[in-house]
Order: structure tokens, then C-alpha cells, then sequence
């Protein structure tokens, strides 16, 4: 049942410009979309898109480029769209970002999403002046992954073993070792699938008598989740996932920002930019709503009893 909007002020939020469409622009606009993932265009991305008049086979043309999480393949990708001459790049995870970085210095490129801390990786200038031909949406990804440790651990107050996925290289999980030591709490870091898939993942860490599992902000398993809630749940681990539409999945219970807000604002970045704004002076944005979702049946299937106070706390609890 829902129970309220869990807003925060994470971030000052650009006021959007009123919409114009690519219509009355005059011509159509080419868009450039990368991934770590596979080459499908987020359905709320392409709503937010529609709403402002960019609509795909009409007003704009959506170049895909996905890399299958082969993240070699990422810098490959990214200069097939520059050949393809698209007006703007939208870059989804830290990986994608550096591959378009790296690749090109004058296409502007939206973040969809910065999942590190942009700034310190030196990928912005600062969130307030991004300099250069980057800005978009700062996942506050490290931030996140901390507080749905903390979330986990009071709903399973006995864990002393807490198994975490590795998401991708160069993913910097400080944040999550500073809340694992204050609780006294060991990680059991487990690298990302290879051929054996999940599977064996999750046989290591029985092995290893993990207590419950961190499932980091990362593309390739939201794209993964049903082997992750599948493999979760036939060897009764709770989970704690990024996105809301993981617990609603079968998941434990999830933390994190809502997709369709996180998409009007890089929909709004897109369309500033083809509308003559430059990146170097659009300040980059955070999320600003969040749910909090848990999923009790699940709970009830692992035997566990959730907090009363957890629960007042979830937007949305699914019974």
C-alpha cells in the first residue's frame, strides 16, 4: 500500500523550461543513447521524450548503442556515434560517461545517470559548473548504496555477514565500508557473474554464511534483476535493491530514486541542449525523490519479522 512521497532535498532542481517542441524547431534531431546494458531505450525516458515533443520516426531519430556488458565495447560504441553525427549523447553509468568523454570533446553529453561522485572522477568541473560538454543527472550512487546498507541491517538487525555485489571496475564502495565497520559488520564482496552466471555467485556466499546481500546501483542488474531475486530467493538471502520495481518484483526491499522523475530530468537536460543551451553552463542535477518499498511477503517466505518502525517508514509495502 502506498503510504507517502518520500522527498528529500538532496539537490537544488533546475525549474523546467516550458516545453518546446522538436516540431516547431524545424528539424529532427538525432540523439545518441549508450549503455553498458542492452540497446533498449527506457520506456520512461521515452515518455518524458514524447512529452516534450520528441517523438521517435517523427521529431528525432534514438541512435542505441549497447554494449551487452562487454564495457570494452563501450569506447567502440560511443565513436560510432559520433560518426553517426548525433547532436547529443546520452550516456547511461559511470562507464558509458567515460567512454563518451573520452571520445568526444565538443557532441554534448547527458549523464543518465553519474553514478560516483562525477566532481572527484573528473568528469565535471563542479555540479554547479560542469564546464566542458558534460552535465545530466548525479546518481549520488555511493551515497545510496550506504544508506540501503543501513536500511538492511534494521531490517535484519542479527546479520554479521553481508554479501555485496561487485557492479562494475573502478566501483568504489568506501561509503559502504564505513556503515559496515560502525555496525560491525563483515562484506563479503563477490565479483560480477561470468560464465556460471548467478548461480555459482550465490553458492560462494552459502558458502561463506552471508546473512543478507547489497545489491549495488548498477544497469547491469537492474537489467538482471529476475535472476538476482530468483537466485536470492531459493537460498533465503535478503536482498536490499536499487530500484522500487525490484522489491515489487520479488525482492526483498529497495531504496533509491523513481525512475520517471529521474528521466523528465534528463529529458529537460536533452532538451535544453538542442534548444541552444550549453552543458558547461547547466548545472548538474541530483535526484530528489525516493521510495523506500518493502516487500513483507517476501520477508514472511524468509522468515523474517520487519521492524514496525521500518515499515512506517516504506512508501509502499507490499503485503
Amino acid at each position: 500500500m502506498n503510504r507517502r512521497a518520500f522527498v528529500t532535498g538532496l539537490g537544488a532542481v533546475l525549474a523546467a523550461p516550458l516545453a518546446v517542441s522538436a516540431q516547431e524547431m524545424g528539424k529532427v534531431w538525432r540523439i545518441g543513447y549508450l549503455t553498458p546494458a542492452r540497446a533498449v531505450l527506457r520506456p520512461t525516458l521515452d515518455s518524458a521524450l514524447r512529452e516534450r515533443g520528441y517523438i521517435q520516426g517523427k521529431t528525432v531519430t534514438i541512435e542505441l548503442r549497447g554494449a551487452d556488458n562487454d564495457l570494452d565495447r563501450l569506447s567502440f560504441l560511443a565513436a560510432d556515434l559520433v560518426r553517426s553525427r548525433v547532436d547529443v549523447i546520452v550516456a547511461v553509468s559511470r562507464s558509458a560517461i567515460l567512454a563518451a568523454r573520452k571520445t568526444t570533446p565538443t557532441i554534448p553529453i547527458v549523464m543518465a545517470f553519474g553514478g560516483e561522485s562525477v566532481a572527484e572522477a573528473g568528469v565535471v568541473q563542479s555540479l554547479a559548473t560542469p564546464g566542458g560538454n558534460i552535465t545530466g543527472v548525479y546518481l549520488l550512487a555511493a551515497e545510496l548504496d550506504a544508506k540501503r546498507l543501513e536500511l538492511l541491517l534494521q531490517a535484519v538487525p542479527n546479520a554479521r555477514t553481508v554479501g555485496v555485489l561487485y557492479p562494475e571496475k573502478g566501483w568504489s564502495y568506501l561509503a559502504v565500508r564505513q556503515v559496515a565497520q560502525a555496525n560491525g559488520v563483515h562484506l563479503h564482496v563477490t565479483d560480477i557473474p561470468g560464465a556460471n552466471g548467478y548461480e555459482h555467485v550465490f553458492d560462494t556466499m552459502v558458502k561463506a554464511r552471508v546473512d543478507a546481500l547489497l545489491v549495488p546501483s548498477s544497469p547491469r542488474f537492474s537489467r538482471e534483476r529476475p535472476a538476482i531475486i530468483d537466485a536470492a530467493a531459493k537460498r533465503r538471502i535478503p536482498a536490499v535493491y536499487e530500484w522500487g520495481d525490484m522489491a515489487r518484483a520479488g525482492g526483498f526491499m529497495a531504496y533509491g530514486p523513481m525512475f520517471t522523475e529521474l528521466d523528465r530530468q534528463v529529458a529537460t537536460f536533452i532538451d535544453r541542449i538542442l534548444r541552444g543551451a550549453k552543458p558547461a553552463d547547466l548545472p548538474v542535477e541530483q535526484p530528489t525523490k525516493f521510495e523506500l518499498v518493502i516487500n513483507l511477503k517476501t520477508a514472511k517466505a524468509l522468515g523474517l519479522t520487519i521492524p514496525q518502525s521500518l515499515l512506517l517508514r516504506a512508501d509502499q509495502v507490499i503485503e
